[in-house]
């Protein structure tokens, strides 16, 4: 696995049964966690949006004996970084840290386990709901271009409002069993209730979330993480994008017709003169 300071969190936090707001405390920590040895139990609770007492029963819930214990114990297990960051610009740091998410994702992907479950879950649901809001938009929207050549009815959700329950419902009257979403900070609670709904409903959630510990989690029944870059004024998503590809590939891998659908479309490219290449 990978030794970077958000994994050596990140294992940290597994095997405890968190509340909704020790989740977002934990979120907040693999989001900053080279910084997180060094903060305050005060300065934790601002940017995770908590109390103070939220943050000190977080750290008893992990087992130590208050927050001073557990920021001894990460300063031991989340080593500040080596020098030689410093002669970078914050541009080439961004893309740096960029580079160590795809690292840690490929660590992941090394039992791949999860994914191509996730993808025979999707290769199977007629119609597939993909569901992107606001900053997953994109994300939802390029899985779903590319998976609509190879699945035979994907539906686009990137447009909240009211009518988003409505074609939630929609899909699963038209025999939808599957959701996929995409959910990236910040999350929009809009979401979350659209993943409450579609699980009531009787959809299978599929969610590729920057974090584990994401609000979404706990409306999810597989989550697959990737974290996002937060070096610059808008966060970074590659990772995401690249765990959705992974999760496409997976997907094709469940339908038998997919190279077939790829053939087809390729035909009518050209015949069209489609392309310029």
């Amino acid at each position: 696995m990978s030794d970077s300071p958000a994994a050596r969190l990140q294992t940290l936090f597994e095997g405890h049964r968190l509340t909704p707001t020790q989740r977002r405390i934990a979120h907040c920590m693999v989001r900053r966690a080279a910084d997180v040895p060094f903060l305050s139990s005060v300065e934790l609770a601002e940017l995770a949006g908590v109390s103070q007492p939220s943050v000190t029963r977080f750290a008893v819930a992990l087992g130590f004996d208050g927050y001073p214990a557990l920021r001894r114990h990460l300063r031991d297990v989340v080593p500040a970084e080596t020098a030689g960051g410093d002669s970078l610009n914050e541009y080439q740091q961004a893309v740096e840290a960029e580079i160590q998410n795809l690292r840690h994702l490929a660590d992941a992907l090394a039992d791949p386990g999860p994914v191509e479950r996730a993808g025979r879950l999707l290769a199977a649901s007629r119609p597939l709901p993909v569901l992107g809001l606001r900053a997953a938009a994109s994300q939802a929207y390029g899985f779903s271009y590319f998976a609509a050549k190879v699945h035979p009815d994907v539906r686009l959700l990137h447009e909240g409002g009211t009518m988003l329950t409505d074609r939630l419902d929609a899909a699963v009257r038209a025999g939808a069993t599957a959701l996929l979403c995409f959910a990236l900070p910040r999350h929009p609670r809009e979401v979350v209730d659209a993943l409450a709904h579609a699980k009531e409903s009787g959809l299978t959630v599929v969610t590729v979330a920057d974090s584990p510990f994401a609000p979404v989690a706990a409306h999810s029944h597989h989550l697959l993480p990737a974290a996002v870059g937060t070096g610059l004024a808008f966060d970074t998503a590659c990772a995401p994008m690249l765990l959705g590809r992974v999760l496409l590939e997976a997907m094709c891998d469940g339908l038998p017709d997919a190279q077939a659908r790829l053939e087809e479309f390729d035909a009518g490219a050209v015949a069209r003169g489609l392309f310029v290449e």
